[in-house]
C-alpha cells in the first residue's frame, strides 16, 4: 500500500503570502473603488537593468544560430558565471575556487534542496520569527525544529545560546523578515559555536547588496573559520530584479569535507542547470556597467526604505530594518495584534504589509513593510500612513 509523507500534515494550512493575497481580493471584490498600494510581498518592481536585458537579447540571438547554440550545460552552472562571482567574492576579499560555486535558479530553491544532503535526526535552529521556507522545508522532512529568540531587546538578532546544541543553523543577515543586520563580531560568534558543535551554517545573503557599510560582512566567509562550518545562498532576485528570471548561487566550500562532492552529486542527478540565456544575463550583472545600473536600482528602493522608516519615526513608531535592507519591521502601534493591524491598516488605508505572527510567535505585534514599490505609491501610503497615526 502507498504511503504518503505524513509530515505535510504539520505544515500550516496556507503559505503566508497566499492568506496575504486572498485578503487583499476579498478587499478589492467588496470595494473595487478604493486604489490599493502593495508593500507586502518583497518583489521587486523595476526592470531589469539595459546590460542585462542587452545581454539576454545576444544571448537569444545565439540560441537561433547553428554554430553557437547551447543544449545542456553544465549543471553547476557555466565557467564564464562562476567566474564572475568568483571576481564578486573576490572584491569582498573573499577567495573561491570555482568548484565552490554552483549557480541555481534561485536561494529558495537551494535552501531547500540543500537538505537531501542531510539526514532525518538532525536538529534545526532557526530565529524566530523567520522566513517560513526554512521551517516548512525541514517540517516536510521530519526534522526537530528548535527557535533562537529574536526580540525587541536583541534588536532580533539573537546571539549564541551553549545550553542549545543544533546540528543545522540557519542565518539570514540583512534578516528577512526584519531587516536587521549582524556586524563581524556577531557572525564570529556564531561561526566559533558552529565549529565548536560540528554544526553545520546554512547563511542567506539574498540582500547583501543592500548593505552599504563597509564594515557589515556581506559574506559569512569575512569570518575567520567560516569555510569550515558555513553554506552560503545567494540571489540575483533582489540584488538585480531576477524574481521572474531567476537565476542565484551557492558556495559549498571544500573545506566541508564531502558536503562539496554530495551537492555536486545531487545538482547532477536532480537538477538540469540554469538556462544558458539566463546565465549570460547574470554574467552581465557582474560587469562594470551591470554594477553601476544595479547600483541605481537598489538605491531607489533604499530611498523609498528611507521614506517609510522618516514616516514612521515622525509618527513614533519603533522599527528595524531599513537602512541596510529592502524590509522594514514595525511595532504595531496601539498594542494591536499582527492581522489585527493588516486588517486595520486595510480597511482604513488600503495599504498592505505582511503580518509578523505569520513568520513565527515572536512576530505577534509586529508588520513587515517592504520598499520594493514604485517611489510613487511608497509616498502615498506613507502619507495614508502617516495621516491614521500622527
Amino acid at each position: 500500500i502507498m504511503h504518503l509523507n505524513t509530515n505535510y500534515e504539520n505544515l500550516e494550512q496556507s503559505y503566508l503570502f497566499s492568506t496575504v493575497a486572498k485578503k487583499v481580493n476579498e478587499f478589492i471584490s467588496k470595494k473595487p473603488d478604493k486604489k490599493v498600494i502593495r508593500l507586502g510581498i518583497g518583489d521587486v518592481t523595476l526592470p531589469l537593468c539595459k546590460a542585462v536585458v542587452d545581454a539576454l537579447h545576444k544571448a537569444v540571438d545565439e540560441m537561433g544560430v547553428q554554430a553557437t547554440f547551447r543544449g545542456y550545460g553544465p549543471e553547476q552552472g557555466y565557467d564564464f558565471l562562476c567566474e564572475a562571482v568568483q571576481k564578486y567574492y573576490k572584491s569582498h576579499n573573499v577567495e573561491l575556487d570555482l568548484d565552490e560555486i554552483f549557480i541555481s535558479d534561485g536561494a529558495k530553491s537551494d535552501l531547500g534542496n540543500i537538505l537531501d544532503l542531510f539526514a532525518q535526526d538532525n536538529t534545526v535552529l532557526v530565529p524566530d520569527p523567520v522566513y517560513p521556507v526554512y521551517v516548512d522545508t525541514n517540517i516536510m522532512a521530519g526534522r526537530k525544529v528548535i527557535y533562537a529568540d529574536a526580540n525587541g531587546e536583541n534588536c532580533f538578532l539573537p546571539g549564541v545560546n551553549k545550553e542549545i546544541k543544533a546540528d543545522l543553523i540557519y542565518i539570514c543577515s540583512p534578516n528577512n523578515p526584519t531587516g536587521a543586520v549582524y556586524n563581524k563580531e556577531q557572525l564570529k560568534e556564531w561561526v566559533d559555536y558552529a565549529r565548536e558543535c560540528g554544526a553545520v551554517i546554512l547563511f542567506d545573503s539574498a540582500y547583501e547588496c543592500f548593505i552599504s557599510d563597509e564594515n557589515l560582512p556581506r559574506s559569512i566567509y569575512e569570518i575567520e573559520g567560516a569555510k569550515e562550518c558555513a553554506i552560503e545562498f545567494c540571489s540575483l532576485s533582489k540584488t538585480a530584479g531576477f524574481t521572474g528570471t531567476r537565476c542565484g548561487y551557492t558556495i559549498v566550500p571544500k573545506a566541508l569535507g564531502k558536503l562539496n562532492k554530495m551537492w555536486l552529486r545531487r545538482q547532477t542527478t536532480k537538477f538540469n542547470g540554469v538556462p544558458y540565456i539566463v546565465q549570460r544575463a547574470a554574467e552581465a550583472v557582474f560587469t562594470d556597467e551591470g554594477q553601476k545600473e544595479i547600483k541605481e536600482n537598489i538605491g531607489y528602493y533604499k530611498e523609498n526604505a528611507k521614506v517609510i522608516s522618516e514616516t514612521l519615526k515622525r509618527c513614533n513608531i519603533w522599527h528595524v530594518g531599513g537602512k541596510h535592507s529592502p524590509y522594514i519591521w514595525l511595532r504595531c502601534p496601539n498594542n494591536m495584534k499582527s492581522w489585527e493591524f493588516f486588517d486595520y491598516l486595510l480597511e482604513n488605508a488600503q495599504v498592505v504589509g505582511t503580518p509578523g505572527s505569520g513568520f513565527g510567535r515572536n512576530g505577534e505585534g509586529y508588520f513587515r513593510l517592504t520598499s520594493f514599490g514604485s517611489r510613487e505609491n511608497t509616498i502615498e501610503a506613507m502619507k495614508r500612513f502617516e495621516k491614521l497615526f500622527k
